[in-house]
């Protein structure tokens, strides 16, 4: 068992709000395809504060940035997730919104578009070290990683955890934009963490292996716990580059996708903040990732809502 750390966990990261169309099959290119469109509130940043403080962390907090025109409704929501919001309101820049094409099929596997707006405005100037007072875990959303004002955030913030001896965990968020970064820089970044939660796609792109196992086991030779999420086939626990520990997925009926790995963050890093250890972690990461696909969007339902 790892020790328990009194305290609070801060994620910093992205606030969007998704508009979630939900279709049957191919999208009729040049004409209508029938759907169910919803607009939810999401962002992997958001959407781990609040799986972490639905799975039982007392204490979430999450720094984010907003356009004025939906931060108040932002602020509810996380609010009404038991999640304390800090999100600065962007005067220039809207909130971000993400497509996410949602095929109702077997899989229901999901396709995002997406318009960062302001939530990768965070800067340098948003933070302060006084918001890790009381902070027992520090949370970053890979997103940060993908524009230089926010990339130099997440390094200010990394800086300031290690000085006061708080560990950080980070999730690389997209394949797609790690490309777009170059792994090099992101594994360069990766060295002064404690907690790599990379899915096994990422896993595999950032060591050049086919195999995610021993992808989660090279990386854990960078970054001293990786946990490789895998979907349908659980997840991998890989420390100090030794084999990883398989973790069973929980079985579930797919409805939605979309923040089935956000759900799996925020469970294991709250199980962690509560002294489990990590492969018990994993498994409550599996749980809330199979409730989550479970469910339209990326959040977890809202504390008297039943789903």
């Amino acid at each position: 068992m790892t020790a328990a750390r009194s305290g609070a966990l801060l994620v910093v990261g992205d606030v969007v709000t998704d508009v979630v169309a939900r279709h049957r099959g191919p999208l009729a290119a040049g004409t209508d395809t029938a759907a169910v469109i919803r607009r939810l509130p999401g962002g992997a940043g958001a959407n781990v504060a609040c799986w972490a403080a639905h799975t039982g962390c007392a204490n979430v907090r999450l720094l984010g940035r907003v356009g004025a025109d939906a931060a108040a409704w932002h602020e509810r929501e996380l609010a009404a997730a038991g999640v304390r919001p800090r999100l600065v309101v962007d005067r220039e820049a809207a909130t971000g919104t993400v497509i996410c094409l949602v095929d109702t099929g077997a899989a229901a596997e999901r396709t995002f578009l997406t318009d960062s707006g302001a939530s990768l405005r965070l800067g340098p100037a948003d933070w302060s070290d006084a918001l890790l007072d009381g902070v027992a875990r520090l949370h970053l959303s890979g997103y940060l990683l993908f524009t230089e004002s926010s990339r130099a955030l997440a390094e200010i913030a990394l800086a300031a955890a290690r000085a006061r001896g708080v560990p950080v965990s980070l999730d690389p968020a997209s394949a797609g934009f790690l490309v777009e970064l170059g792994v090099d820089r992101f594994l360069a970044f990766a060295e002064a963490l404690d907690v790599l939660l990379p899915s096994r796609d990422e896993a595999c792109l950032l060591t050049g292996l086919p195999d995610p196992a021993d992808a989660a086991a090279k990386l854990s030779r960078l970054v001293p716990l990786v946990v490789a999420k895998a979907g349908a086939d659980g997840a991998l626990v890989a420390r100090s580059g030794a084999a990883p520990a398989r973790v069973p997925a929980v079985p579930a009926e797919p409805r939605d996708t979309t923040g089935a790995g956000d759900a799996f963050t925020g469970a294991f890093l709250a199980a962690l903040l509560a002294g489990v250890a990590p492969e018990e972690a994993a498994a409550r990461g599996c749980r809330a990732g199979a409730e989550a696909v479970g469910r339209v969007g990326g959040r977890p339902p809202l504390p008297g809502d039943g789903g």
